[in-house]
């Protein structure tokens, strides 16, 4: 196929691309980066408020850096894939130390930050510098294997060398940054799952179109049930109806951030309660579960409410643990799930 892909995006971008999302101003590499980073698996809409949000805590890298996790993550809350929000903390502090706070232009640098792939490196510096890369999301990938009715699931490494190659082909030396923001939107907008066909400038270019399936591509990945789990949360109260958080893990699910205690299905909730957080709690009532899907399994909350009768015992070492008001909240990083049973308190 032998056609000028960016001057057809180009020319629909300037008449029908968004020019107003807040990181286009002021447009600087550390909004860009920020933006980028919060749009992976994530809607414009719905990364707009906390980019706002985001942005008036943290200004600029430096402040970025000297905040502390918790705070990081207290302002991602709810936005989820929460290793974003890590990767974020920990790649400010390695510009911080490393860059002189600046955000570096070299790709190969931009690409050994914490977080950063291939596409994302190459969104960021052509957005902010107007370097010339090609760039291969979620949203770019869907129109090119509609352009080229290029069958099997992108996630396969030789279907995804083959959309790298005709990205690069089509990136032009010119208007990088606009274009770059062109065929994202393009995606978004109207080479959508459910595309918009009359609309389209493309479809005389369009092999998927002219087929008759454009919604046969991209090639979906084969699919598994989604296995479920189970789990108990215990919302234990203490006189003055605070709620005892712990903080979980550095790795793995909801890494760092502060949920409630989850006692495994097998024990009893009050003698797990003492013998393994030194409480001694009154009359646990379990109520309706409470369904969180991840990507890759749902998982079904069982909460359980107690009030704590006798903290005075010796808490495990180990535990990372507060007391939580829901009246007058810290700022902690708190995974959706347990936002939603605090609510439940009130």
């Amino acid at each position: 196929m032998s056609f000028n892909l960016s001057n057809h995006l180009l020319k629909w971008y300037d008449q029908h691309g968004r020019h107003d999302l807040p990181w286009q101003h002021p447009r600087s590499a550390y909004r860009v980066w920020i933006s980028e980073i919060m749009l992976q698996q994530t809607q414009v809409a719905t990364v707009i408020p906390y980019f706002k949000s985001f942005m008036q805590k943290f200004p600029d890298i430096t402040t970025l850096a000297n905040a502390s996790q918790d705070e990081v993550l207290h302002i991602w809350t709810g936005l989820g894939y929460y290793a974003r929000a890590r990767n974020l903390h920990k790649a400010a502090q390695q510009i911080r130390d490393q860059h002189h706070e600046e955000f570096p232009r070299d790709f190969a640098t931009v690409l050994a930050l914490p977080g950063i792939g291939r596409s994302t490196a190459a969104a960021i510096l052509a957005q902010a510098f107007d370097q010339t890369h090609a760039i291969l999301d979620g949203n770019v990938k869907r129109v090119l294997t509609r352009l080229y009715a290029i069958e099997g699931w992108p996630g396969q490494k030789a279907i995804e060398n083959r959309l790298w190659e005709i990205a690069e082909q089509h990136t032009p030396q010119d208007r990088n940054c606009d274009y770059t923001q062109a065929i994202m939107d393009f995606g978004a907008t109207l080479c959508r799952r459910k595309p918009d066909c009359l609309q389209c400038p493309l479809t005389g270019h369009c092999l998927a179109y002219q087929a008759g399936n454009p919604t046969d591509y991209p090639t979906p990945k084969v699919c598994k049930a989604l296995p479920v789990r189970q789990t108990r949360m215990l919302i234990l109260q203490d006189d003055a109806q605070q709620v005892l958080l712990i903080q979980r893990p550095p790795a793995g699910i909801w890494g760092s951030l502060w949920s409630l205690p989850e006692c495994p299905p097998e024990n009893d909730v009050s003698k797990w309660c003492q013998q393994t957080l030194g409480l001694k709690i009154d009359a646990p009532s379990a109520q309706p579960p409470l369904r969180h899907t991840f990507s890759h399994f749902h998982l079904d909350i069982t909460p359980i409410y107690a009030a704590v009768s006798d903290s005075g015992q010796t808490a495990m070492e180990a535990d990372r643990r507060v007391w939580y008001n829901t009246r007058l909240p810290d700022a902690l990083g708190l995974p959706s799930p347990v936002v939603t049973l605090l609510k439940s308190i009130e």
